[in-house]
């Protein structure tokens, strides 16, 4: 548990943490040589089991359980690939080098299994892999201290570290159709590491990438008692600045998803108007929400047009909604899945 805030120290808290729940989370917008565009999220969980209110987990032997969610987004064919990993084994060197290394797999496969990593090869620099992307990502900028010093206060005893890597240049392979394409592009890295954890709680979270190097975090968050606002921007010269005096506004385009009961504003307005800053965000694709049980989100990658300090901006960017409940029930999901993957295990077969 925190005791009292203390400033973020880099390498260091890039590696683990003795909190609830904790996060390294990747997103990206790809291109390749042909001007396709593909994107990405890739995100590694951590909970200390007896630290959060579970009754499954808190029967678990286990100290820290780890699970891992990731979607790849084919653009122009408007199709998406989510995986979800409801457990995820580190391996026995996860956390054991100076930087940042962590290698981990879904113990339960069918026709094989892929190893998924997060590696830091130099400062600052990344290697990033799954069964879709084998990237490289390096920092263009100094992390992003979210709120000013990467510690907000959420309310309720909910106290959190978190910090962003806003623009990281990107290129390497993603697979298409079993082959393997090279692609170029810009990513986003976020890690997050708190007291308690976020089970009940919603939010509307932005990542904003434009093309002048100016990056814009910002994000409402929501629970029974408390709302709280904020964005946090990096300009070209690597200079931060922060208010919590941010507006969001949905512009009306919804999509719903029938087998989850959710529906989703996915077209947003974003103001900041001490700033003049108006921007407008809209989805790439539709069908991306996350089926995670009883717990679902979407998320997936956006366009980014309008007014930034007086100037015409457009960019890309990245749109997390969570706090729906699905009326997709977990055993109903977990059948399913089996289901799923027993079939591609079976079809490999017949090929």
């Amino acid at each position: 548990m925190f005791k009292k805030s203390k400033p973020i120290k880099f390498p260091e808290d890039e590696q683990v943490h003795d909190n609830a729940v904790e996060w390294w989370y990747f997103n990206g917008n790809l291109e390749d040589k042909k001007g396709n565009q593909y994107a990405f999220m890739d995100c590694l969980f951590k909970v200390e089991v007896r630290k959060i209110k579970n009754l499954v987990l808190s029967k678990s032997p286990l100290k820290n359980f780890y699970f891992s969610h990731s979607i790849f987004s084919d653009i122009k064919k408007k199709k998406s690939y989510p995986s979800i990993n409801y457990f995820s084994l580190v391996s026995k060197d996860s956390f054991s080098r100076p930087l940042l290394f962590i290698n981990h797999t879904n113990p339960i496969t069918m026709g094989g299994y892929v190893n998924s990593l997060i590696e830091e090869t130099k400062e600052f620099k990344y290697h990033l892999k799954n069964e879709n992307l084998d990237l490289k990502l390096v920092s263009q900028k100094k992390p992003l201290l979210v709120g000013g010093e990467g510690y907000l206060n959420m309310g309720q005893q909910k106290k959190t570290y978190y910090y962003s890597l806003s623009n990281l240049a990107t290129e390497g392979l993603v697979r298409v159709n079993n082959l393997w394409i090279e692609v170029q592009g810009k990513s986003w890295m976020d890690h997050q590491w708190i007291n308690t954890d976020f089970s009940e709680d919603n939010w509307k979270w932005f990542s904003l990438q434009l093309e002048d190097n100016t990056e814009l975090v910002c994000f409402l968050y929501q629970d029974s008692k408390t709302k709280i606002k904020m964005a946090t921007i990096s300009y070209p010269d690597d200079h931060q600045e922060h208010t919590s005096e941010i507006e969001f506004v949905p512009q009306g385009k919804k999509w719903k998803n029938f087998k989850t009961g959710n529906e989703y504003n996915l077209s947003w307005q974003i103001r900041i108007p001490s700033k003049n800053i108006t921007l407008e965000v809209e989805p790439l694709l539709k069908n991306q929400e996350m089926v995670f049980g009883k717990i679902n989100y979407w998320e997936g990658p956006l366009s980014v047009k309008g007014i930034f300090e007086g100037r015409a901006v457009k960019g890309k960017g990245f749109m997390e909604l969570v706090g729906y409940p699905s009326k997709y029930g977990s055993l109903k999901f977990l059948a399913d899945s089996l289901a799923e993957k027993a079939h591609k295990f079976l079809s490999h077969f017949k090929k």
